[in-house]
């Protein structure tokens, strides 16, 4: 495994760690047994933990290493918009005719999600590939590697304030809208409906 490779891995690895809880809010990361556990040695662990405190998933303090940071309404405020414009621009900058052939696959996984909801099970690793679907046309990479590098940082709250089957169901259908008007060939009509998805959300985090 090349080092890069290796250091990807980790940073995946330790985000899902600090999706999971496995790492909770404001925990020290205890670099000796985290490499242990991972099989690591120092050199590339420390390499992954400045790349994701470079990107928000952990905070460097002096003298005490990499820390978990709290979660904190404010920044839930400004990620949600963030994330939002985002995903609304990919999806503005992804040509119709590449757009006119995802209504009926994006269907099929709303239906899954649908599915999984009355079943009780966990929407975001659904949801999570109805999004990637949806921008999975767009060919500005730089715009993706962006939203990919900051949608980790919202999800840390997504389960803390937005769950709740009523929250789910209204989800779904601004997904099944989104659909409807790509395949209207309205695409600013599903972009403004993808922004009022996510500022719903926001919303709901006011209420709390």
């Amino acid at each position: 495994m090349t080092r890069n490779l290796l250091r990807r891995d980790l940073i995946q690895e330790i985000t899902a760690r600090v999706l999971d809880g496995r790492l909770p809010a404001e925990a020290r990361v205890n670099e000796v047994h985290l490499a242990r556990e991972l099989g690591v040695s120092r050199t590339p662990l420390r390499e992954a933990l400045i790349g994701l405190a470079d990107r928000g998933m952990l905070v460097s303090a002096p003298g005490r290493g990499f820390l978990v940071p709290p979660l904190e309404p404010g920044e839930a405020r400004r990620l949600y918009p963030l994330v939002a414009e985002l995903e609304s621009l990919a999806l503005r900058w992804t040509s119709p005719l590449d757009l006119a052939g995802l209504p009926d696959a994006l269907d099929l996984v709303t239906d899954e999600m649908a599915e999984t909801l009355e079943a009780g099970g966990d929407l975001s690793v659904v949801d999570e590939r109805w999004h990637a679907l949806l921008l999975s046309r767009c060919e500005n990479t730089h715009l993706l590697r962006l939203i990919e590098q900051t949608k980790p940082l919202l999800k840390r709250y997504d389960g803390l304030y937005f769950g709740g089957a009523h929250r789910a169901k209204e989800s779904i259908d601004d997904h099944r809208r989104i659909a409807a008007s790509l395949r209207a060939g309205d695409v600013p009509a599903a972009a403004e409906l993808l922004v009022r998805n996510w500022v719903r959300s926001l919303a709901l985090l006011g209420r709390e």
